[in-house]
């Protein structure tokens, strides 16, 4: 997303930490007396934080083009990848491999974790270019999701004209095998947020656009059937846990039951929370990304991956 975007979404800009109220929790899914700690700032703005095996967090600062990594041990950043196709959202593969958006010429990028180098993996659709790859999600057996809405980008200048060159914003489907690219939604204003359950049966895709979360379950082929409104709220970024909680974000983080029913929102000093996801070896660190910052939060509820 871009800060006109979220300066649009927001309506009003927050200016100061103590205009935040307390954490709601009414399932006590938040670690007792645990408080939102800022592990770092000074970045643009962050986005699309993707968890390894090993807890760690990568995410992106997209508009100083960079990636970096949070090492979950010793709770530091370093940098891990300069020039980095503009990536927001990112996701891993299960043998290790990173998918990102990068949203620098529009392409989804295979990026090995170790050495950071990158290889295209979707450059376009029916040969022209994607609106901007947002968010991604991969399923247990390899397919996986990409949403594709248009946000116009400075650093478009000089590369391509700020009109789409797709029919609209839609939700597309990769195959494991990277042989087969197509759109699984058609009718949606602008898909931003996505996630899947563990079991790869259900898909919940964030209309950012229409401030909606539909619910869809994943054929085999996948295809989507059965769309269903999950909650009357769009979001940037999303995550899960094991009980099948459904975080979104926005103004902070607001967390729905797998029934669609808010049980939690968790504030977070800034004027927009991107994205989030669950990290550290047990998966019960909530790692958000704000702004210009990267938090923290203790859970008593652990992630899923």
């Amino acid at each position: 997303m871009n800060l006109k975007s979220i300066l649009t979404l927001s309506g009003v800009l927050l200016a100061s930490v103590s205009l935040f109220a307390q954490i709601e929790d009414k399932r006590g899914i938040v670690a007792k007396n645990a408080e939102l700690v800022k592990v770092q700032d000074g970045f643009s703005f962050t986005e699309g934080p993707a968890v390894n095996r090993m807890g760690d967090i990568f995410f992106t600062d997209q508009p100083n083009d960079k990636i970096y990594k949070w090492y979950a041990g010793s709770n530091k950043i370093e940098l891990f990848k300069e020039g980095a196709g503009r990536s927001n959202g990112l996701y891993f593969q299960l043998d290790g491999t990173m998918i990102s958006a990068a949203d620098l010429k529009n392409e989804l990028w295979a990026i090995d974790q170790t050495t950071g180098k990158e290889k295209v993996i979707v450059p376009s659709f029916r040969g022209k270019r994607l609106n901007g790859p947002n968010d991604i999600w991969i399923k247990p057996s390899g397919g996986l999701f990409f949403t594709d809405p248009l946000y116009p980008r400075p650093y478009w200048e000089g590369i391509r004209g700020k009109e789409m060159e797709q029919d609209g914003q839609h939700v597309y489907f990769l195959s494991a095998d990277r042989s087969e690219l197509f759109r699984v939604t058609e009718d949606l204003t602008q898909p931003n947020g996505i996630v899947g359950t563990p079991d790869g049966k259900t898909l919940y895709v964030a209309d950012i656009g229409a401030k909606k979360t539909w619910k869809y379950d994943i054929n085999e082929d996948g295809y989507l059937t059965n769309k269903t409104l999950f909650c009357e709220m769009g979001s940037d970024g999303m995550t899960i846990d094991e009980k099948g909680n459904v975080y979104l974000t926005g103004k902070g983080v607001t967390v729905f039951d797998k029934n669609g029913e808010q049980i939690a929102h968790i504030p977070v000093p800034a004027n927009w929370t991107a994205n989030v996801v669950f990290g550290a070896l047990d998966r019960k660190t909530l790692f958000i990304t704000a702004m210009d910052a990267v938090y923290t939060l203790k859970m008593k509820t652990r992630g899923v991956w």
